[in-house]
């Protein structure tokens, strides 16, 4: 019974997502009805000392990151710095290259700090533009800008500033640039694998005589051909917020070591910081600030104009997307303590290799909370302890660990009831029906592309 009450409560949190209702709301309804129905007696207890409790620590760690983030993307679009690189790009790989030129332009932005969600709105009027210039389906945009923007620059390339790749450095110590080596070629198999599907399947509408299609939904204006700044200008912002993470990575590590004590005059009692922990999260966010006084004062004049309104629709966002991923933290909280959780919990033991049971129980959970930093809040806030004691028991470093976690986030989170999902098939004026078959093909490589990296661990001992 107990065993049933924690996936019932983990289903009715995905099913609810995939209908399209408030996660921020029906999170702590899922997590409380479970202890109900285990404690009625402990309902109020487990929400003050528990769900709260873990919902706003995840804020206060990771909020600055989601905002910084949101701001940055919102400047790099509205400085026409996105068009800028686009434009570069597209005319650098030419018409044959379109759907790796769409791609390229996403993994830049995204590997640059700008938001996933500002990426799709960036990126979208190019490749219609494109895709209706070369006669490919449009239906193979949706599985083109996720192949870019959600895959292998969002948690497998090292040094990514994007949240999915910043979360497991506070349980292991580790920061962004973790096991380089692997996430780079886990990253690379992403994009080859990736590229041939797309290829593969644009051929295949050619030779069946299908172009663009008529009468599409959402479809925008033809580009104007605007002047827009040189490319070099508008790849400096995301280069800086690149080399600065690194270098403040270092910095802080060298300068703070493992702990802080902050003791100012006003203070009753020293605050010790576990700096150890917060390294990557600083180094980001010092890097993010820089790179946003770096588009502010390179774009001036467009940044003036539309930061007031674009300003209000970075911060809304954000805020959004933390509380989203904070409830579900703290919703996988609750879950932790419950004994069917233990069931779960020794099942997933069961799997003896470490980084299978890290992989198979972060992207399961992924997949079922529609959310890949959702996902690896729950498992880690659950199970990281245990990870860790494994990883240490059988010689794994706390690196591979890390990137493992990363990239299983990222695995199996596009299912259809995903918001960034759901968001570009909107966009885009597609269907689940029209183009979810390759943005599934893309879960499919992102997913296994996780166990790729497994295995070239244990072969060659490459972190």
């Amino acid at each position: 019974m107990s065993f049933a009450v924690a996936v019932a409560a983990l289903v009715f949190l995905m099913l609810v997502a995939y209908r399209g209702f408030s996660v921020i709301l029906f999170a702590p309804v899922a997590a409380l009805g479970a202890v109900l129905l285990t404690d009625p007696a402990a309902v109020p207890a487990a929400f003050s000392g528990v769900f709260m409790e873990r919902m706003v620590g995840f804020i206060r760690d990771y909020f600055p990151v989601f905002l910084l983030g949101a701001v940055f993307g919102k400047l790099i679009e509205i400085s026409g710095f996105s068009k800028s690189i686009v434009s570069a790009v597209t005319a650098l790989l030419g018409p044959k290259y379109t759907i790796a030129s769409i791609v390229l332009v996403g993994a830049i932005l995204t590997y640059g700090g700008v938001s996933l969600f500002v990426v799709v709105f960036a990126v979208y009027p190019f490749a219609a533009e494109m895709f209706r210039q070369h006669d490919i389906p449009k239906r193979l945009i949706p599985g083109t800008i996720a192949l870019g923007a959600f895959s292998f620059t969002m948690d497998a390339l090292p040094g990514t500033p994007q949240i999915q790749n910043i979360i497991p450095t506070t349980y292991f110590k580790t920061d962004g640039f973790a096991a380089p080596i692997l996430g780079s070629l886990g990253g690379l198999f992403i994009f080859i694998v990736g590229i041939a599907w797309l290829e593969w399947r644009r051929y295949a509408a050619l030779r069946a005589g299908e172009g663009y299609g008529a009468g599409h939904s959402n479809e925008p204006p033809p580009l104007t051909h605007e002047k827009l700044a040189p490319a070099w200008l508008a790849l400096a912002p995301l280069a800086l917020v690149f080399g600065l993470n690194k270098l403040f990575t270092n910095l802080i590590a060298g300068h703070y070591g493992k702990s802080f004590e902050l003791k100012l005059a006003a203070m009753a009692k020293p605050v010790v910081v576990a700096v150890d922990k917060l390294t990557a999260v600083w180094a980001v966010e010092g890097a993010l600030i820089v790179g946003i006084l770096a588009v502010a004062a390179l774009g001036w004049t467009q940044v003036r104009k539309g930061f007031a309104e674009g300003g209000k629709a970075a911060v809304s966002g954000a805020l959004l997307a933390s509380m989203n991923t904070a409830s579900e933290y703290g919703f996988g909280a609750v879950i932790a303590t419950l004994p069917g959780f233990v069931v779960i919990r020794d099942a997933l033991s069961a799997i003896p290799n470490p980084l299978v049971n890290e992989a198979v129980t972060v992207t399961a959970l992924a997949g079922i909370t529609g959310s890949a930093s959702g996902g690896m809040s729950i498992a880690l806030a659950a199970m990281a302890d245990q990870f860790v004691a494994s990883a240490n028991a059988a010689g794994i470093p706390m690196e591979v660990l890390h990137r493992v976690a990363s990239m299983a986030s990222g695995g199996m989170d596009t299912l259809p009831h995903n918001g960034a999902v759901i968001t570009l098939l909107a966009v885009t004026g597609l269907t689940h029906r029209d183009s979810y078959k390759d943005i599934f093909a893309v879960t499919c490589i992102k997913t296994s592309a996780v166990f790729v990296v497994i295995a070239l661990y244990y072969l060659t001992g490459l972190v």
